[in-house]
């Protein structure tokens, strides 16, 4: 498939998700445009569940298995990307352990993130390439956690663990919950007992922090885990918790909060000023990730947040991309109340701290944007075709920033 010419600027009226589904003809209109998603009519919890139906769909998932048998690139090279990994190898011993710390004495989450990455690699392995060895390490992992894991805690930052490692953990149980080694329902117990409460606390709550206190990404990653766990659980109160977060929470994970000012470059491009910005690339790379798992989350169950508020995040991905490619962007002095008083801080200039730091992100929003709407995402697609194929965790080094995101873009939504 030849790629959309990238001096096709954004137009206003392009189709929405739900208008182009309407235009194709309903139902029908799923199999031509390639995707498992439910003809709901309003952003809200589907009246269907669509399975699998968080990060990949069956749609992916064929698609893949029938590219990679067929040799074809990009999706050989993902593979191989795939197979390459030690997390991959139908081998892996998990560590399962009943109590996860992070932040303060005795951290010990690196062990549920390895196990995460390594049931979520062995469960793609199984579902591409069909190998029965890749399901039952798979299951066997996920079953371990669910049978042994009861607290997570630490500092404040066992809201991240919780927030990242719950979207991720529901994402590779969504791939296996149809196997028959799996005990879908013990580890939804899990999930809604362990992760769901730390989740929910901190949106509702922030640690008892001014509501600006927090990063963009401590908001997202606990989003991203409300709708996974909603999705996995078919409980449409969180799904519809996460989405109205999206769009009107009042932290700083909620759209308008995580791309606060909006501009246009010299080139005519949008571009919307990332929350983290002026705080460093890494976790400014980071929010492109966690924001993405939530939009490609919701569109698999019918929802588009990828196109909510004038594509907003669209815009905010241009920025991040446009800059950590080593171009300019504009940046307006950025303002915020931080600890528990709301003590004001700002950042007057962007930060080029770990700038151009490669994350495994930008696949899932160049295959959306350009391929799936054929709009003209320039830095977008700049930036993932200078890193791909993309790997995913243990191949972006050993500590957690090379596990926030589960990777395999090239893989798993090339189209």
């Amino acid at each position: 498939m030849s790629r959309t010419s990238p001096h096709r600027h954004l137009h206003q009226g392009e189709l929405s998700r739900r208008g182009l589904f309407r235009a194709a003809g309903g139902v029908g209109a799923a199999v031509a445009l390639g995707s498992a998603f439910a003809a709901t009519t309003a952003d809200a919890a589907p009246s269907t569940w669509i399975h699998p139906g968080m990060l990949h769909n069956a749609g992916d998932i064929n698609r893949a298995k029938v590219r990679v048998a067929a040799g074809d690139d990009p999706w050989l090279s993902g593979w191989n990307k795939l197979v390459a990994n030690s997390h991959s190898q139908s081998t892996w011993t998990n560590r399962a352990t009943a109590t996860i710390i992070r932040g303060g004495d005795g951290q010990n989450y690196p062990q549920l993130y390895n196990d995460i990455h390594a049931a979520y690699q062995n469960a793609l392995r199984w579902r591409v390439g069909g190998t029965e060895a890749n399901a039952v390490c798979a299951a066997g992992i996920l079953n371990a956690w669910a049978r042994t894991l009861t607290s997570i805690t630490g500092n404040a930052d066992r809201f991240l663990a919780a927030g990242i490692y719950g979207w991720q953990f529901a994402n590779a149980a969504e791939l296996m919950r149809d196997y028959d080694g799996f005990d879908l329902a013990a580890f939804q117990e899990m999930m809604a007992r362990v992760f769901y409460p730390l989740n929910n606390q901190f949106l509702t709550g922030h640690n008892d922090a001014c509501i600006t206190n927090y990063w963009a990404n401590w908001d997202l990653c606990n989003m991203a885990s409300v709708l996974a766990i909603g999705i996995l659980n078919q409980d449409g109160a969180k799904f519809d918790q996460a989405v109205d977060y999206f769009k009107s929470g009042a932290g700083n994970g909620s759209l308008a909060h995580a791309v606060p000012y909006l501009h246009t470059d010299s080139d005519g491009y949008a571009l919307g000023q990332w929350q983290e910005s002026g705080r460093d690339q890494g976790h400014t790379v980071m929010g492109m990730g966690q924001m993405g798992a939530i939009c490609e989350m919701a569109w698999n169950q019918g929802t588009d947040l990828y196109s909510y508020d004038g594509r907003r995040f669209m815009k905010g991905a241009q920025y991040v991309a446009k800059y950590n490619l080593g171009s300019d962007v504009p940046f307006i002095t950025y303002t915020w109340g931080t600890g528990q008083n709301c003590a004001q801080s700002s950042q007057t200039v962007i930060s080029s701290v770990s700038r151009g730091q490669v994350r495994p992100v930008w696949a899932m929003l160049h295959y959306h944007y350009n391929r799936r709407l054929g709009l003209d995402d320039k830095y977008i697609s700049q930036m993932y075709f200078s890193i791909d194929p993309e790997g995913g965790g243990g191949d972006y080094g050993t500590t957690s920033g090379g596990f926030d995101q589960l990777g395999f873009g090239t893989l798993m939504f090339a189209k």
